[in-house]
């Protein structure tokens, strides 16, 4: 089946951005029912949201009914809702994620799943040549980039560039094998995900994509704790698949009260064995 024309469905997780959905809501509707021949569905999967996020997607979603949403009153973190959200792999063939402020635009993203016929996960890149960068991060942000993607280079040799740009879309198949090994809520997810698909052995297409960096960013707001807790996930994610691991299970009410200090979501629980 052509990527073109094969079922898509885009997740958009969302922590209180009644200020900042509605354009990407708009945008990616109106740009997809002109440009792709398939179905698509996008799917909003708000995350203990206190504002009006709830209200804005289901106005929109009015006008355009391939929107929808997946409403979780509990903060469960990013990573968690799009655990949640890609639970929904069966109804599709292609899924895929970007942020709710807009940052990757809907061609950008397009031009993502034209590519999975290449490959099972594409994911875009801010890191790689010919990567266009219509604003860049302030140069703190690119400062904690950077040195995350040592330490995750140095934990996981993974050779990818930018294991964080929220701009990723997979195959089915692949998502159905690895959900299981999805347990990271906070921001350090995509790392679980792709050191997952690395495992089971997935081809993943990692290219140049078009960002403009956003006003408003809550990694931003809290750079610092954020920082902390995506180094705590990884250093977490690695001893998962160590030999030691079964024998750290005393350790994690420890680890479930310092994510609770830091006010993120704890990882979740998975199979006790690993791969």
């Amino acid at each position: 089946m052509s990527p073109t024309a094969a079922s898509l469905l885009l997740l958009i997780p969302a922590h209180n951005e009644e200020q900042r959905i509605e354009p990407t809501l708009r945008q990616y509707a109106q740009f997809f029912s002109q440009n792709y021949r398939g179905r698509f569905q996008l799917v909003v999967v708000l995350n203990g949201c206190q504002d009006d996020t709830l209200g804005v997607v289901t106005r929109v979603a009015r006008e355009h009914p391939e929107i929808s949403a997946l409403n979780f009153p509990e903060p469960i973190g990013k990573g968690g809702a799009l655990i949640e959200g890609l639970k929904l792999a069966p109804n599709t063939d292609l899924i895929g994620y970007v942020d709710a402020d807009g940052a990757t635009g809907p061609k950008a993203f397009f031009e993502l799943a034209r590519l999975t016929a290449q490959a099972d996960c594409v994911i875009g890149s801010r890191w790689l040549p010919g990567a266009v960068l219509h604003q860049s991060q302030p140069w703190q942000r690119r400062f904690f980039s950077r040195v995350f993607h040592a330490i995750v280079q140095g934990l996981f040799w993974m050779n990818i560039a930018d294991t964080q740009c929220p701009a990723k879309v997979m195959r089915r198949a692949a998502v159905e094998r690895i959900h299981s090994a999805l347990r990271i809520a906070d921001l350090a997810f995509d790392v679980n995900l792709l050191c997952a698909l690395k495992r089971e052995g997935f081809r993943i297409l990692e290219v140049p994509t078009e960002w403009t960096d956003k006003l408003g960013s809550k990694v931003s707001q809290s750079l610092l704790r954020t920082s902390l807790v995506m180094f705590l996930s990884v250093v977490r994610l690695r001893m998962i698949y160590s030999p030691l691991y079964r024998w750290l299970r005393w350790l994690r009410p420890l680890e479930t009260w310092l994510y609770q200090k830091l006010r993120q979501p704890a990882p979740r629980p998975g199979p006790s064995r690993a791969k």
